[in-house]
């Protein structure tokens, strides 16, 4: 939960804000909360969604909202100047619900489900064409899960889809090194779930 300001304000902490500013969230209870113990008296004007859009429709001048990558507030012409709180998300599951064997199976599908996206952020499904003489070499870039699927490419001889999950921080080096070893026809794309 954050604190955002427009790119062009020269606000760079809430406790710079004027008495009175409006700010728009949908969470007043914790805002009011941290501009109190702040001892800055502002205005809460509470939203029920797209907060970052208030800033540029007169409701507020500054939004308190949640942020994951910040791209949102980015989009929007926004600049983070304090984190209010940081927060996780839980599953909790009460004792009756886990002792019945039917919502038991039910959970267990859905942290199956919530692992698999997670896992799957962290992850890039890479492909490429590579020549077949390299193959040996190209299992030491993209190793894969339990090794890279290869798959043969029609009406190019002597070549080889390869096929990988990758680790997302290392993308850039395996298409460098899969470039240096003559692979074309790189891609690389987001993985939505992924199962081990």
């Amino acid at each position: 939960l954050v604190v955002a300001v427009k790119d062009e304000s020269d606000v760079r902490h809430p406790a710079d804000l004027p008495a009175g500013t409006r700010v728009a969230t949908s969470f007043p209870g914790i805002t009011r909360t941290y501009f109190d113990e702040l001892g800055t008296a502002v205005e809460i004007a509470p939203v029920s969604g797209a907060a970052e859009i208030a800033p540029h429709v007169g409701v507020a001048d500054v939004i308190v909202d949640l942020v994951s990558t910040g791209s949102t507030l980015r989009v929007n012409g926004l600049r983070e100047i304090a984190t209010v709180l940081d927060s996780t998300a839980r599953l909790v599951v009460n004792r009756a619900a886990w002792a019945d064997p039917t919502l038991k199976r039910t959970i267990e599908e859905l942290v199956t489900a919530l692992e698999s996206v997670l896992r799957a952020r962290e992850k890039r499904y890479l492909m490429a064409n590579v020549p077949r003489d390299r193959l040996e070499e190209v299992k030491e870039v993209i190793p894969g899960l339990h090794g890279p699927t290869i798959v043969e490419v029609l009406d190019h001889g002597g070549w080889v889809a390869a096929h990988a999950v990758v680790d997302a921080e290392s993308v850039y080096q395996a298409i460098s090194r899969l470039k240096a070893l003559g692979a074309e026809g790189i891609l690389v794309t987001r993985i939505e779930r992924l199962m081990p």
